[in-house]
């Protein structure tokens, strides 16, 4: 009821003014209508850009993920690859010294 009143009384007071002081009033409020319009598409920009860098970061975050289990697969690959060599080279030597025990 109280803002009713108000605004009642603003339109009331408004309409005593001067035609100039209607016109200043009109100017006031759109100016303050593109401020916020400005605002809001300023915030808007911020939000994507925020966006677009979160999302780029993430992407090379998990790029960096995927090469770092790529590498670390191949290095064990190749340890395991290492270690099957020395095996069969262990495996082999032992082999050739039973059969030159036998010779002897």
């Amino acid at each position: 009821m109280k803002k009713l009143l108000l605004a009642a009384a603003g339109i009331v007071a408004l309409s005593a003014c001067s035609q100039q002081t209607q016109d200043q009033a009109a100017a006031t409020a759109n100016s303050a209508a593109a401020d916020a319009s400005a605002t809001t598409d300023n915030a808007v920009g911020d939000v994507d850009a925020a966006t677009d860098r979160a999302l780029g970061s993430a992407e090379r975050g998990l790029d960096n993920a995927g090469a770092s289990i790529s590498n670390g697969a191949d290095r064990a690959g190749d340890s395991i690859a290492n270690a099957a060599d020395d095996a069969a080279d262990a495996t082999g030597n032992a082999l050739t010294r039973a059969g030159n025990a036998i010779r002897d």
